[in-house]
């Protein structure tokens, strides 16, 4: 890092650190934590308070700070026994998906769009009912499946089947969903299929190859036109219907869940806003992210934090492991925005060391 201290040592800050997720690198938490320690050996008289933070994905159990985490067994995507876990705050069930069947528990060699499964989350959702959950907050993303949450109807039906005494051969009465509420945390806006659906935008990224893709956004058509002629509507053109390879559809069409941003709530949910409007508020918030750019002001949660600050007078730093447009990400309005790897070696950027060093030394220097 180069060169003048990033505040003048003099000053007493009180500081939050609200950063995201390096993906494939660091946690939320742990990226917060060498924030938190960088800036603590830099100015020994700081208060620093740290959330843990997420969109929806990756974290979002951690972040929602619930009252219990449950730890369980469930299936990941490809139907391996595995361990996760799901929260209970004030009787709502908390769900991130990810941690049932979450692309990175997949091996890149065992990645398969067309028969990855949601069951696993069906499975969370069954073991939270169990505990005398009705109600959930599902943070959508993350998922190495692409099957519209027919996996996770199935398991829900499986337990429709106990409780009804039913036999497997039994047409499943989905109307036992509707007495479930669902409030869907996500910042994806993707319809179901089509050329921004979920299988086009997001199934490359876990193994799809183009054939694959076609394939399974017919599927996706196909399924939803059959759902809308037993369920007397279509969701599948609703802003998130895409989210989490569908399962933000199969959630709307069947148990009418309603979509609100994942950061937001997060960031409600957390304590950040409280902190924010404080009598004693902060003096700077930081933020970050592995990658940022210009889309980054698209609704991502740094934006979020931003807008959310802004209405305080309160500023923010960006800080990320990729810095593009910063011109635009000023003008936004962050007060700062560093590139925790600017001018440095970039062959061991991306090992868990290496990037707590880096932001660690960002925290310290401009």
């Amino acid at each position: 890092m180069q060169g003048r201290p990033l505040w003048p040592s003099t000053i007493n800050m009180k500081i939050i650190t609200a950063i995201d997720s390096f993906k494939g690198c660091l946690t939320s938490a742990e990226a917060n934590e060498a924030a938190a320690q960088g800036l603590k050996e830099a100015y020994p008289d700081a208060e620093v308070k740290s959330f843990t933070v997420s969109d929806g994905g990756e974290g979002f159990l951690e972040a929602m700070q619930p009252n219990e985490i449950v730890t369980c067994h469930v299936h990941d995507a490809v139907m391996r026994w595995c361990d996760s876990a799901f929260g209970i705050k004030n009787g709502i069930g908390i769900i991130e998906v990810a941690k049932a069947v979450g692309l990175t528990m997949v091996e890149p060699e065992n990645r398969n769009p067309l028969v990855a499964t949601s069951y696993g989350v069906g499975e969370l959702m069954v073991q939270a009912m169990r505990r005398g959950c009705r109600e959930f907050i599902i943070g959508l993303g993350g998922v190495a499946t692409s099957d519209c949450g027919l996996g996770m109807l199935k398991a829900l039906k499986h337990e429709w089947q106990t409780q009804a005494h039913k036999m497997w051969y039994d047409p499943f009465d989905t109307s036992w969903l509707k007495d479930i509420k669902v409030t869907l945390a996500t910042d994806v806006k993707n319809p179901l299929y089509g050329p921004n659906g979920a299988a086009h935008i997001f199934a490359p990224q876990k193994g799809a190859d183009t054939d694959m893709v076609e394939k399974l956004d017919r599927r996706a058509k196909t399924f939803a036109e059959m759902a809308a002629k037993h369920q007397g509507k279509d969701c599948a053109n609703e802003p998130g219907a895409g989210a989490a390879g569908g399962l933000g559809y199969a959630f709307m069409e069947f148990m009418d869940a309603r979509v609100e941003s994942g950061a937001d709530i997060v960031l409600q949910s957390s304590g950040f806003d409280e902190a924010l409007s404080a009598p004693d508020k902060p003096q700077f918030v930081i933020t970050g992210e592995g990658s940022s750019d210009a889309q980054t002001l698209m609704g991502k949660l740094p934006s979020v934090i931003l807008k959310h600050c802004q209405s305080r007078d309160i500023p923010v730093i960006l800080v990320a492991g990729r810095i593009k447009d910063k011109p635009q990400l000023l003008k936004a309005g962050f007060e700062k925005v560093i590139d925790i790897n600017e001018g440095l070696d970039m062959e061991h950027a991306l090992d868990k060391d290496v990037a707590v060093k880096r932001i660690e030394m960002a925290m310290q220097y401009k």
